[in-house]
């Protein structure tokens, strides 16, 4: 029997229907009770992403179809507004609508409201969110990072307010955030019920989409809507613009293309080059991020590209990376011949980006860390292969970009990560390491966000990482009841350019903080 709160079925109709029945309700003009067609709502809430100097994307999903209205203001008084039209929201898209705004001014705070217009013209629910434009200048900034939402069964429990650890970042009011992959758990089942290793048991909220593994298309946006179900989610992401990247849970764990899978929890589809479209449309229908990337290049055909770059100032430029879609299989990882990760496209895009960036920093947001082991079984998920000695395998196209940097002189490069499910600080030192032709560096590792905790994972010593701190759950699969194994990474940039990172719990509570001064 599926658990449901009235918001759970209040959205699953609107979001599956597209249509709303007639009801009473007042008619405005004169106070009276009338019988009139409802407007279109907004079940999903709204969201900005990938927030520049001078551009943004704003994102919203309607109940049913209509014209995506923007309203956007940089001082929020009457008669400020200014209206962009956007495109029309479709079953096609399951309701969902995004618009580019352009031409906004650096270092301003901007107000925004959605509404979605009926053929009629009437104009629905209004949704209101906030963003700020990085200055060109060095003014101060701050932002949090972290991964994996809704894992491992642990989805929207309402005895507890939901994913909780959004609002403590929420609460620190960043600049933006970087979800670092892992937004949905596509193949981990959401039941009513999860026993947890001490005994306790956690409710959850569910949905028929999420209560088994995501193989249609319906089945993947599912996952989207369920998540943004909850409170402290959807407020974030109303007030803190998102950069957003995945990894392998938005299509199924530790995916590579060509693999065909032998998971009998998978009846309708098994390839997962079939499954990936679906998860790569779904990813681009609910999130604020632009689908132009990459459009018509032959290496990805008419699919949009993820890797990208978000300037943030005269201090800061983001790195986005994708490691899931131009990696080679998890078992030619682990050979001694060189394979892909990155690709090479990607791999000379990055070095080519990052010597041509006048910023202070280069943050590279990667969805998997560099020296921590990530076994699939008897072969290898991430980069490191657990091998001592030198560089073999994906280890090898990591070796040339970090050889690279160096060779480039491209200084402050610091990477940021999540993926293992515990927090920690790494430091890739040259003079303590199998390869050595880099320049010292520094990684910082975050997340869950509301997951089972994990960890820790053993260290490869190819790239010499020194571990200088880990926050770990006090035992595996631990809930996010108490917060205390859910992770976050804050970071803040002064106008001197320092950059100063901590690595905080699901309450706030700062556990480990890093201060590292620009080379100029």
């Amino acid at each position: 029997m599926t658990q449901t709160s009235r918001r759970t079925l209040l959205g699953g109709a609107l979001g599956g229907a597209g249509l709303i029945a007639l009801g009473p309700t007042v008619d405005a003009a004169h106070g009276t009770p009338a019988l009139v067609r409802s407007r279109n709502t907004l079940p999903s809430g709204v969201q900005a992403g990938d927030v520049t100097a001078r551009g943004a994307m704003v994102w919203s999903r309607t109940s049913r179809p209509g014209r995506m209205m923007v309203e956007v203001s940089a001082s929020g008084r009457r008669g400020s507004w200014r209206t962009v039209p956007g495109p029309w929201a479709t079953q096609k898209t399951d309701f969902t609508a995004k618009l580019e705004l352009r031409g906004l001014r650096p270092g301003q705070d901007y107000t925004y409201r959605i509404q979605f217009e009926d053929m009629d013209g009437r104009r629905g629910q209004v949704g209101t969110g906030h963003f700020s434009t990085p200055s060109l200048g060095t003014a101060p900034q701050t932002f949090v990072w972290t991964g994996d939402t809704a894992g491992q069964g642990y989805g929207i429990n309402p005895d507890l307010g939901g994913m909780v650890a959004y609002r403590a970042m929420h609460e620190l009011r960043p600049d933006f955030l970087i979800h670092s992959g892992d937004n949905i758990y596509a193949d981990g089942p959401i039941l009513p019920e999860v026993e947890e290793p001490d005994g306790q048991i956690w409710r959850n909220i569910t949905t028929p989409e999420v209560e088994k593994v995501a193989e249609t298309l319906n089945e993947f946006r599912g996952r989207y809507r369920y998540n943004l179900m909850d409170d402290n989610l959807r407020a974030m992401y109303a007030d803190v613009p998102v950069i957003s990247q995945w990894d392998d849970h938005e299509t199924t764990n530790n995916w590579y293309p060509g693999e065909v899978l032998t998971d009998d929890r998978y009846a309708i589809e098994k390839r997962v080059d079939v499954l990936a479209a679906r998860a790569r449309q779904a990813f681009f229908e609910y999130m604020p991020i632009s689908d132009r990337h990459g459009r018509g290049r032959q290496d990805l055909g008419q699919q949009p590209q993820l890797y990208r770059k978000v300037a943030r100032g005269a201090h800061l430029d983001v790195f986005c990376l994708d490691m899931r879609t131009y990696r080679s299989t998890n078992e030619e990882a682990a050979g001694e011949a060189r394979s892909a990760f990155l690709g090479n496209k990607q791999v000379e895009w990055l070095l080519d980006g990052l010597e041509k960036s006048k910023a202070t920093w280069k943050a590279i947001a990667a969805d998997m860390p560099i020296g921590i082991i990530v076994p699939d079984g008897d072969n290898v998920e991430a980069i490191s292969n657990g091998r001592p000695g030198g560089p073999e395998g994906r280890e090898l196209e990591f070796a040339y970009l970090l050889r690279e940097i160096k060779r480039r002189k491209i200084r402050n490069v610091v990477w940021l990560t999540a993926d293992v499910h515990y927090c920690a600080a790494h430091h890739y030192d040259p003079a303590k390491a199998a390869f050595q032709d880099f320049d010292p560096f520094y990684e910082f590792v975050a997340g869950p966000i509301s997951a089972g905790g994990f960890g820790p994972n053993k260290m490869d010593s190819t790239f010499g990482p020194q571990v200088l701190f880990q926050g770990l759950p006090e035992y595996i699969l631990q809930s996010p009841r108490n917060q205390k194994a859910m992770f976050f990474g804050h970071v803040e940039i002064d106008r001197a350019g320092t950059f100063t990172v901590s690595l905080r719990n699901g309450l706030g509570e700062v556990l480990y903080t890093k201060e590292l001064q620009p080379q100029r």
